[in-house]
């Protein structure tokens, strides 16, 4: 009996330890751009600068443009303009440092992922991962919905068609007390995208790149037109409902600039990733920015911000103003726009799983590359079938609330990324003068900035005291003056964000910060999904990585 018992002791201490040992292994730096070799299949490189600042625009300017707006504006009012500069400046602190790590690592697939991989380890890179692709395959299936929705609006244009296509196509016909919503078109817009992408890089960036033109163009024509139309006392008051108003705001519209980071996945197929992945990333946020500006000024400027409509007021005000046929330039753009932010969406998802295809954590038969179309036949067509199943019988839109985890979660991580990978290795050494690691030391400033951050959202959320907001504050100044003056830095190749570590702990703050906006159910979400995916990686992952590209990443602890 008692040997029973020890060899069941041993085999508990036996599996600890192996997936302790397998959990904390890396990728070095040379492993991330041989992976694909050795793999042996390789993408194409047929994206230029261009190709991927339309790519930045595509994913991030949809339908929000033509909504989120007035949404915002009903509580900060025309301040809503500061709103959006606000939260492309905390975006930028964000693609700063995906700017930086892409110029790092601009031979291979993987964005947030790899970046985790190669900095802390690898359970924290499945973790990642799993955050974010359950963001993107809920997201996906609702703006299938969305789009759809979209197409049957501007059929029924036409008077033949209007009222006379049934709920069950696009709009959605609910069954069983609501548990299904029945959509035959979303599934099918799924099909044709996923089709374009399987058919390869260069085709689907010319479908994304006309359509982002498109767009673009038809938010310039919106911007000018509605420019003749403005009336400066419209915008007063600039801020009716205060300071706080228009932060708030900006928590809301910072959601609208997400998408900039799908360059980063796009590293493998860009012909000079090093140069074009930081330039891409930055000046398709740029552009972002820009346009939101613009836009929140025109509609602000046409109509008083009290009488904006939620659901359409870049319509409803050019309607006012009898300008209709602009009105129909909308509904186009607002089509063009999640048409793009869906294709994109779909080939970003197809890389991740690609990239952990190639590394083992999820079965190879996602790592397989077409010979002839260089495209990841297997992941696309995965993504696009489980995206479909769920626009086709659930009504997603629902699950909105649970939404941005993966988003907020993989730019956190990103930024500390920037962070640990510039730091010198000191261990043993100057950096190690009690029983904790510079290392160590370094990782727990950052999980204090990290956990400031929510206590701060937390407190703004609530309505908390001051106090509580600015000790805070402090607090996580005082972590980020340990990372910066108990910490060496070495200067990265390539593109380098400036500022380190200050920039990377801003971002690491705010995002957090934001984090705490989020619904419960969200927080509820991210802790289920974690302990989901260290199930899975107990199970498959640490079993069937491919060892032979990574190190291990265990830093003893110096005295």
């Amino acid at each position: 009996m008692g040997g029973q018992k020890n060899a069941a002791s041993s085999s508990r201490r036996s599996f600890c330890s192996g997936f302790w040992s397998s959990a904390l292994r890396r990728k070095t730096l040379a492993s991330q751009s041989d992976a694909a070799a050795v793999h042996g299949e390789v993408l194409v490189r047929g994206l230029g600068l261009f190709e991927l600042i339309l790519l930045g625009i595509g994913a991030s300017v949809g339908a929000g443009i033509f909504v989120i707006t007035g949404t915002v504006a009903h509580d900060a009012g025309p301040g809503v303009t500061i709103s959006f500069v606000l939260a492309g400046a905390a975006c930028v602190l964000n693609a700063l440092c995906y700017a930086e790590l892409s110029s790092r690592f601009p031979a291979v697939v993987g964005g947030a992922y790899m970046y985790t991989y190669a900095a802390f380890n690898e359970l924290t890179a499945f973790l990642v991962f799993t955050q974010l692709m359950l963001d993107y395959h809920i997201g996906a299936a609702s703006i299938a919905r969305s789009l759809a929705s979209y197409v049957i609006s501007f059929l029924e244009i036409f008077s033949v068609l209007k009222g006379h296509i049934p709920s069950w196509i696009g709009g959605g016909k609910e069954l069983f007390g609501g548990v299904v919503s029945i959509n035959i078109l979303a599934p099918i817009l799924l099909i044709i995208l996923t089709m374009i992408l399987c058919f390869g890089v260069r085709e689907s960036s010319v479908v994304n790149s006309v359509m982002t033109v498109t767009k673009v163009l038809i938010v310039i024509v919106v911007i000018f037109a509605g420019s003749f139309e403005i009336d400066v006392s419209n915008w007063s008051p600039f801020a009716p409902n205060g300071i706080k108003a228009i932060v708030t705001g900006a928590t809301v519209v910072f959601f609208a600039y997400v998408g900039f980071d799908a360059i980063a996945n796009s590293a493998e197929e860009s012909k000079r990733p090093q140069r074009d992945l930081p330039i891409g990333i930055l000046g398709s946020l740029l552009v972002c920015i820009i346009l939101y500006v613009a836009v929140c000024l025109v509609i602000t400027g046409m109509v008083p911000y009290k009488f904006l409509a939620e659901d359409a007021p870049l319509a409803q005000a050019f309607t006012a103003k009898g300008l209709k046929f602009v009105s129909i330039l909308i509904s186009v753009g607002a089509i063009a726009g999640l048409t793009t932010t869906l294709l994109v969406g779909l080939y970003v998802q197809s890389r991740l799983y690609l990239g952990l295809g190639r590394d083992g954590l999820l079965p190879s038969v996602f790592a397989k590359v077409h010979p002839t179309r260089h495209t990841p036949i297997h992941s696309q067509v995965w993504v696009g079938c489980v995206a479909g199943i769920m626009a086709g019988l659930f009504n997603v839109h629902e699950l909105s609330h649970i939404l941005s985890v993966g988003t907020l979660t993989g730019y956190s991580v990103v930024s500390a990324c920037v962070i640990t990978l510039r730091w010198k290795d000191k261990v043993g050494s100057q950096g190690s003068r009690m029983c904790i690691s510079s290392w160590h030391e370094g990782i727990i400033s950052l999980v204090v900035v990290a956990c400031c951050g929510f206590g701060a959202g937390i407190c703004y959320r609530f309505g908390g005291s001051f106090i509580f907001l600015v000790v805070a504050i402090v607090i996580a100044i005082l972590a980020a003056a340990a990372l910066h003056f108990r910490q060496a830095y070495s200067d990265p190749p390539g593109f380098s964000c400036p500022g380190v570590p200050v920039v990377p702990i801003a971002s690491i703050f705010f995002n957090i910060f934001l984090f705490a906006q989020l619904h419960e159910e969200a927080w509820l979400r991210f802790i289920i999904v974690s302990f989901i995916s260290v199930g899975i990686y107990a199970i498959y992952g640490q079993y069937n990585a491919n060892v032979g590209l990574v190190s291990s990443s265990v830093r003893s602890c110096s005295i």
